[in-house]
């Protein structure tokens, strides 16, 4: 997943909600999530972290926006251990912060 930073917001790292086990991390072509490799992260943990991030986006506060592959957010729900027959979204394409938001009540999670 992507983060794109608001313009207001010179850098952020780290991450947001600790409990996740996921963060922020600076790349030479932007911020982007990373699952933290030592802790525990919970089976949730990935799709709340996106979810997290949707609406820090919404809020324009830190973040502008997110850029989340479809499969990246079928495998959050997998890990959840949601049920993906719901999710009618495809592999292929390329959701904001808004998507997010808008898969998350439609199939309300």
């Amino acid at each position: 997943m992507e983060v794109i930073l608001a313009n207001t917001c010179e850098s952020f790292t780290g991450s947001p909600d600790r409990t996740l086990g996921y963060s922020i991390q600076r790349r030479k072509d932007g911020f982007f999530a990373k699952r933290n490799s030592k802790g525990f992260v919970p089976k949730d943990g990935h799709w709340n972290f996106i979810c997290l991030c949707a609406e820090l986006a919404q809020k324009h506060l830190y973040l502008s926006d997110i850029r989340v592959p479809g499969w990246e957010i079928f495998l959050a729900l997998e890990e959840a251990g949601f049920n993906t027959d719901n999710f009618n979204g495809s592999v292929s394409t390329l959701y904001n912060a808004q998507d997010v938001l808008t898969l998350k009540e439609r199939i309300s999670l």
